[in-house]
């Protein structure tokens, strides 16, 4: 009889939006920019692909390359070096596009590369440090610490819905 207790506790509802990164393991893309690792939720992501010629937009911000025709759909392209002030960008064998399907718009991230997938526990998501005006944690989830590594981890909802980049501001507010 205790058998029962136990699997209605664990097979609680749980609200996997908002409350993913407090009550249940998260698991996140792993990916560099510059020197330090970066995670995403991997629910976000459609697939991984080489850096190809984006066409570019006129007066687009200098943070967006441009725009690609992935199987008839066209996708902006963020390159997230520039977004980050992170130097120069260099594109080459490694550079890697991550088509990510957020508020029902895609969209391809350019990042330096890609590692792993990484699932971290709540104990391993620590809380963004506060910076003051030297860098906004608003679109920082936490830091998840892993071992030796500690990835950066980007909500990238807000990000994408932010005013600069407004990419996904009407989709995800839903006001005109």
């Amino acid at each position: 009889m205790h058998t029962a207790s136990n699997h209605s506790n664990s097979a609680a509802p749980v609200d996997v939006s908002s409350a993913a990164s407090a009550t249940a393991a998260m698991e996140v893309l792993a990916f560099t920019l510059g020197q330090e690792e970066y995670g995403i939720d991997i629910q976000k992501v459609q697939e991984l692909r080489g850096y190809d010629t984006v066409t570019r937009i006129a007066n687009a911000p200098e943070h967006i390359k441009g725009v690609v025709n992935l199987r008839g759909i066209i996708v902006p392209i963020i390159d997230m070096r520039i977004k980050f002030n992170l130097g120069t960008p260099t594109y080459d064998q490694f550079t890697v596009v991550i088509i990510l399907n957020l508020a029902s718009r895609v969209m391809g991230m350019v990042v330096d590369s890609v590692s792993d997938v990484i699932t971290l526990t709540p104990e391993q998501i620590k809380p963004a440090p506060e910076m003051g005006s030297v860098l906004d944690t608003a679109y920082l989830i936490g830091l998840g610490t892993l071992d030796e590594r500690m990835l950066i981890l980007v909500d990238l909802d807000k990000l994408m819905s932010s005013s600069e980049m407004g990419l996904i501001e009407k989709l995800a507010v839903g006001t005109p």
